[in-house]
Formats: structure tokens, sequence, C-alpha cells
């Protein structure tokens, strides 16, 4: 397991917790996968991994445009970034199939990236959507 639900901040908006407490389902199985060396369940679980890195920022994106929320460029900027990262960490795996980077990259830049994002982004973001919808 590489993220416990106690470990992620609680925003002022439930749909919100509600995405990143799926999004660490997801990614507690492809680090389960990659731990122990299944590739083929790692496989699975990083296609899942991605469609819900889209879903979960498309969602949030939609609320910031439809509320208007002031730091939008600033907030979808650091999706842009993750994605970018984990897109490119995709294409890696695909070629070279090895867990120990994406054992890494979860461990060492996704998991405090995403406590970070939630303290920052999205707390404020939550409470400026919650006003607003």
């Amino acid at each position: 397991m590489l993220l416990k639900k106690e470990e992620l901040p609680q925003v002022a908006h439930p749909m919100m917790n509600i995405l990143h407490e799926e999004e660490v389902d997801i990614v507690n199985q492809l680090y389960d996968a990659l731990k122990k060396g299944d590739i083929e369940k790692a496989d699975e679980m990083f296609k899942v991994f991605l469609a819900d890195i889209e879903d979960h920022f498309s969602t949030e994106e939609d609320m910031m445009r439809e509320s208007r929320f002031f730091a939008y460029q600033m907030h979808k900027g650091e999706h842009d970034t993750m994605k970018q990262k984990i897109y490119q960490l995709y294409e890696d795996w695909k070629k070279n199939k090895n867990p120990e980077e994406v054992i890494k990259f979860l461990e060492e830049d996704f998991k405090p990236w995403l406590i970070l994002h939630i303290s920052r982004w999205d707390a404020e973001t939550a409470m400026h959507v919650g006003d607003t919808i």
C-alpha cells in the first residue's frame, strides 16, 4: 500500500474527497501489483490509473470553470504538469516494464505531490466551488 486514505487532507467539497479516495484505491492497486512483480496486473492498473487521472482532473477543472475560480490556470497547470509526468512514465513503462521505476515515481513524486496539491490547490478550490455551486 502506497497511501492510506487517512493520509489525505479532506477538503470542503464532498465530490472532491470522493475523487481523491477513489484515486488512492487505484494507485494502491497499481503499487501493490508493481511490488509483487505482477506485470499483467500492473499493465491493467496503469491504464485504469491514466483514465482516473483524466476523469479526476477534468472533473475538478469543470468545477473551477463553472464557478469562475480565480486561480483556474495555476491549478490546471499543476494538473497538466503531473499528467505529463505520468504519461511519460507510462511510455517508459510500455517499453521497459520496470516496476522499480514506477514504484520510485509513486513514492517520491506522486504521493507527496498529491498530498501537497490537495492541501494547497484543492482545499482552496473546494471552498470557492462550495460557495458557488
